[in-house]
């Protein structure tokens, strides 16, 4: 039990930003209890105009999306985020985060739709 996060990658037409239903995706990555983050792509569902708990529920992520966050990173502003089993994160995740940044941008300039949602 616990946060588990997901970012995927899909072909298929989105047509809203957030709540939407994929039938196809592929996976690009995945964490395991990185509760800032999570946080920050809170924010990001809300401001997108999601209303439903952040659970379960995919946002989009744009190239503006992953620059935004990119900032947030270097300067080491991730929204300090708390939830039952969420665990904590504590710095050690950046590598993997960049990470994903660049795989995530690579299936953006590819064509592909990229999102987030996480199951806790």
């Amino acid at each position: 039990m616990g946060l588990d996060m997901y970012a995927n990658f899909t072909t298929e037409t989105i047509k809203q930003p957030v709540d939407f239903k994929v039938g196809s995706a592929t996976q690009i990555h995945c964490w395991r209890k990185h509760p800032d983050l999570h946080g920050w792509m809170q924010h990001l569902y809300y401001d997108k105009g999601g209303q439903q708990d952040f659970n379960c529920v995919p946002v989009v992520l744009d190239l503006d999306d992953l620059d935004r966050l990119e900032l947030t990173m270097k300067a080491g502003s991730l929204p300090q985020t708390q939830g039952f089993f969420f665990g904590t994160s504590d710095g050690t995740e950046l590598d993997d985060d960049f990470d994903f940044l660049d795989k995530a941008r690579r299936a953006i300039a590819e064509g592909y739709t990229v999102f987030y949602q996480a199951w806790w």
